[in-house]
């Protein structure tokens, strides 16, 4: 994080011509500070804002999220946490830590503002929701209170890292600046602390506080800890403007001091940072590693976005993220190479999945808005100066045997906005033209699909051009593209699902991807036998298929026939061996159930039945949609009754004609007891026993056998 107020020294080279270098990764945003990490299938990267700064300091409200699978065409989540009063009582969010832990989470450290202590949040989505992990939504470590454990004397409490070692232990980093206390000098370092996080993610050993002692050049801030070959690598910023490390046998030290590997960002001798300090990150990507860094290169360019109205903002203040590949001799750095180029693309783009928006490598003339509801993944919509040359670039286009269609969901606020897909060049060969037609609002979507042609084989550059009449009135949400002949939606072997009634989750609609469902990646990762061809991953149970494998944003649409209308009670038969799975229902793309949560069980082969009750509907036909809200719901099937449903509480042989019920919360509390047969109105007997809507454990005290039921939810 840039804390020194170093004024550019007005070297400002000349006009810098950015539009078709693909560094920095956006053109349109200025970001700082970023952080990487990778699963192996996908580079995650994450960056903090100076949009809204001026010109005398910074105003860092929000963390942006990027992903590539190719490190050449990036996929802009927009901003998936943003510093509100109502997240962990903070205001602002500098640089930032990500990891990925042995639950498959995604954890991230920030700074509470400018030293006021560092925070965790954790989310199974990258794109969010985000949530506090620490009990008492307290932060790791407070200068100004609510923390775990306090600053230990380091005078710049800020600047986390987060860290997985190959055996699942996480740590956390932080500190910077110097005082009479924690003193940084050349060759006498100490304002680091390493901690070690406990197992559960929920706090950390207060005792296990190492600090941080090391030589070199004075450190400025910026731990970052990264592992290769079994040698753990500190890098930090020197208050000399470049990065340095050191190394190490233990993660938690001591450490050795081995060099510089950043410079502060040139190329061929120019000075692309105007002067100003660093910050980065280092994460390995399919046998590759990769540093991420800020410069100043942008808003240097004869095109750069303005900021807050300001034609030309101050260079120390606007900064832009860039990426470099990192190489190694033995164990040492070798010194990174900065470019305009970026990496190599290390794989073809597979235009055969529906992407967000903001998936490119290259853009121009585009802002774009970030769409944000609580509990729910953030929505980054793309919005084109459509009056000038406005477009995105995509790289290294596998078509294969060649598209067909392309579709798109979009809102358009004015007449004629269109999109022109073009190979090779913004003014290329044209394969389509989209109209998109005119919508009531903003969030307000319509799906519009095209024919393309002359898409076939490797692109290698692909241009959606943006063309209207006036700017900023497009919303472009998602986009995708086909191959073979357009499949209208229609009911499952063209027979409509009766309500009341029992609907099967793998009876979704005809139609494919984008129409009848949104299913994450192209291929069914269940058993492919059933609906060959299609992308939901359907999972073989014994009582014959279920849906599986699900994601937060998938969906699945039924054309179902209402026969009674009104207010219906819903049951689903459901599985999940995580906590936070959850779905919702949807009818005509109107809410008609709350998010519905699904009780964590052993496993995903240990189904229950859950329910509760719908806002009114009306009859005829309807297009009812399940949307998956929290991650790694199994769904078998929902049926539908104007009858509060009938639950069985075990096998008759197992419960006498009259069974006493146990009732708690899952926190273990006894909440109610009731006296039923066998076969009995459990949500009414519930509504008799209880005071309120929750997730509950039923246990029949003759069986011992227990049953998790989710009530009014």
């Amino acid at each position: 994080m840039d804390v020194l107020k170093i004024i550019s020294l007005a070297i400002l080279v000349g006009g810098l011509t950015l539009i078709y270098a693909d560094n920095p990764i956006s053109s349109y945003h200025y970001l700082a500070d970023p952080a990487a990490t990778s699963d192996g299938e996908t580079f995650y990267l994450i960056t903090d804002s100076d949009d809204p700064a001026g010109d005398d300091g910074y105003t860092i409200k929000s963390l942006y999220g990027f992903t590539s699978q190719d490190m050449k065409n990036w996929t802009d989540h927009g901003i998936i946490f943003e510093a509100k009063r109502e997240y962990d009582n903070i205001n602002d969010i500098w640089a930032s830590g990500i990891d990925i832990g042995p639950d498959g989470k995604f954890y991230i450290v920030y700074p509470d503002g400018g030293g006021g202590g560092v925070g965790m949040i954790t989310a199974s989505n990258f794109s969010g929701p985000w949530e506090n992990p620490i009990p008492g939504n307290k932060k790791l470590i407070h200068n100004w209170g609510g923390g775990l454990a306090d600053c230990d004397g380091i005078a710049w409490c800020f600047d986390p890292d987060i860290f997985f070692d190959d055996d699942g232990s996480g740590y956390f980093t932080f500190g910077g600046g110097s005082n009479n206390v924690r003193k940084a000098e050349d060759g006498n370092n100490n304002v680091f602390n390493i901690y070690k996080l406990n197992n559960d993610m929920k706090g950390f050993d207060v005792n296990s506080k190492v600090q941080l002692k090391f030589g070199g050049p004075r450190v400025m801030e910026a731990p970052f800890i990264h592992k290769r070959n079994n040698i753990y690598y500190l890098s930090y910023s020197t208050a000399d403007l470049r990065i340095g490390y050191a190394t190490s046998n233990n993660v938690m030290g001591p450490y050795t001091y081995q060099g510089i590997f950043m410079d502060n960002p040139n190329i061929n001798g120019r000075n692309i940072n105007a002067h100003n300090n660093n910050h980065h990150g280092i994460a390995e990507f399919k046998g590759k590693w990769y540093a991420v860094y800020h410069d100043r290169r942008l808003v240097q360019a004869d095109e750069h976005p303005a900021s807050l109205g300001v034609a030309n903002p101050s260079p120390a203040y606007h900064r832009s993220v860039s990426i470099d590949e990192l190489t190694y001799t033995g164990d040492k750095l070798d010194k990174l190479i900065f470019t305009d180029e970026g990496p190599k693309q290390i794989a073809n783009f597979n235009p055969y999945k529906k992407y967000p928006a903001l998936t490119s490598s290259k853009q121009r003339n585009i802002r774009s808005r970030t769409d944000w509801t609580r509990g729910q993944p953030v929505k980054h919509v793309l919005t084109p100066h459509s009056t000038k040359e406005s477009w995105i670039r995509v790289s290294g286009v596998d078509f294969g045997p060649g598209a067909t269609n392309f579709r798109v969901k979009a809102a358009s606020l004015a007449a004629n906005n269109k999109i022109e897909i073009r190979s090779k060049s913004v003014t290329g060969t044209l394969a389509g033209t989209c109209e998109l037609p005119q919508t009531n609002g903003w969030h307000s979507y319509e799906t519009t699909e095209c024919a393309v042609s002359n898409l076939s084989g490797l692109v290698d550059q692909l241009f959606l051009v943006f063309k209207g009449a006036r700017d900023s009135t497009m919303g472009i949400l998602e986009w995708e593209f086909t191959s073979g002949p357009s499949i209208p939606q229609a009911p499952y072997k063209d027979v409509a699902a009766t309500i009341p009634g029992k609907i099967e989750a793998e009876f979704y609609d005809e139609g494919g991807q984008g129409k009848a469902y949104n299913d994450a990646d192209s291929e069914n990762q269940g058993d492919a036998s059933f609906r060959p061809g299609a992308g939901v991953d359907v999972v073989a149970i014994d009582e014959g298929w279920a849906v599986g494998y699900t994601l937060v944003g998938e969906w699945l649409k039924y054309t179902v026939n209402v026969e009674q209308a009104g207010e219906m009670f819903y049951t689903a038969r459901v599985a999940s061996g995580l906590a936070g799975s959850s779905f919702m229902l949807f009818m005509d793309d109107k809410a008609i159930s709350d998010t519905i949560k699904v009780p964590a069980g052993e496993d995903w082969d240990t189904y229950t039945e859950i329910s509760g009750k719908t806002q009114a509907i009306s009859t005829g036909e309807h297009e009812l949609r399940v949307l998956i809200t929290g991650s790694f719901v199994n769904l078998d099937w929902i049926s539908f009754s104007n009858e509060s449903p009938v639950i069985s509480l075990a096998k008759p042989e197992l419960v006498a004609e009259k069974t006493t019920f146990r009732v708690h919360n899952l926190q273990g509390k006894l909440v109610a007891q009731f006296r039923a047969s066998e076969h009995c109105n459990l949500q009414e007997r519930l509504m008799s026993v209880l005071n309120q809507p929750g997730i509950y454990v039923i246990r029949a005290q003759n069986s011992g056998q227990s049953y998790k039921m989710v009530f009014g939810q």
